[in-house]
């Protein structure tokens, strides 16, 4: 079955994700699964198929990059805390080949950071030619935490909407896809989390008590997550709304959304640069 095919999808996570189409996020049902028909139990089946296929057309980037192509794709992942952008590295990006797949997650900016332009610790870590690039929080925590918290004028942060979309047309039109995923988990599904982690003594590590006061803030960042939809959801750079509390369902929509990425890229096997009738005449000529 192929998963570019609707299966149990009656309706794509293209169509039924979009943010241009789905909605306020402030109504947006985190514990829905849109346009797809069936449960956990099959969508655990087709992660599973997607992986594979996801792994095939990694491959197919990986080798055009070595060959000299100049293409890649990048996944941001931007989401509230316990939203499980973790997840996603893990679940999905662990279906493909490390040597073909970076990881970066971005945190709160150091010194060296602070002393550049907002983009400059996002630029070090684009995907290079032939690679996946997987940001868990990216240039967006610029106009989110920023924003919220009143780390810079107004002016500034405002301005770096237009910055973000230039950057993005700059990177599509270089040869990246670009696909930007927000997680959207409910407040009652967060609070249930982030208690699991204090029952858990493998999970302390995860749990931040400053979580706590952030939620205080949890309207003013749907506001600036709607900002960010309404101003840098484009078709070259388009933003899906992920329903994260059911996991197995935000993983599978994501990895929907990545094989049909990689997919519209039409990716072919390099030709090769050698005579394939001359090489098999040495193979054939060598001893044992």
């Amino acid at each position: 079955m192929s998963p570019t095919k609707p299966d149990l999808w009656r309706i794509p996570p293209q169509e039924t994700l979009r943010a241009s189409r789905a909605g306020p996020i402030a109504e947006f049902p985190a514990d829905a699964t849109p346009g797809f028909d069936g449960d956990r139990k099959n969508g655990t089946r087709l992660l599973a198929d997607y992986g594979t296929r996801l792994a095939q057309l990694q491959e197919k980037l990986f080798a055009e990059g070595r060959a000299g192509g100049e293409r890649s794709f990048l996944l941001v992942l931007q989401g509230m805390d316990t939203a499980g952008k973790g997840g996603i590295a893990r679940h999905v990006g662990g279906t493909m080949d490390p040597q073909g797949l970076t990881v970066r997650g971005f945190g709160k900016p150091t010194d060296e950071e602070l002393a550049n332009d907002f983009l400059w610790r996002i630029r070090k870590a684009l995907p290079p030619s032939g690679q996946i690039g997987i940001f868990d929080r990216s240039h967006y925590e610029d106009v989110l935490p920023v924003r919220v918290h009143n780390l810079v004028p107004e002016a500034q942060w405002r301005s770096r909407y237009a910055a973000i979309n230039a950057f993005e047309r700059e990177l599509t039109a270089s040869g990246t896809t670009v696909i930007k995923c927000a997680l959207v988990v409910s407040k009652a599904e967060q609070k249930r989390r982030i208690a699991r982690r204090l029952d858990r003594p493998d999970k302390h590590w995860k749990y931040d008590p400053g979580d706590i006061a952030e939620r205080a803030h949890w309207d003013r960042y749907l506001a600036a997550y709607q900002d960010i939809f309404d101003l840098t959801d484009t078709d070259a750079a388009p933003w899906y709304l992920i329903p994260a509390d059911r996991k197995w369902f935000s993983r599978l929509a994501v990895a929907r959304l990545l094989v049909d990425g990689l997919t519209a890229m039409d990716l072919r096997w390099p030709a090769a640069d050698f005579d394939i009738a001359t090489e098999r005449r040495r193979i054939a000529a060598l001893e044992g």
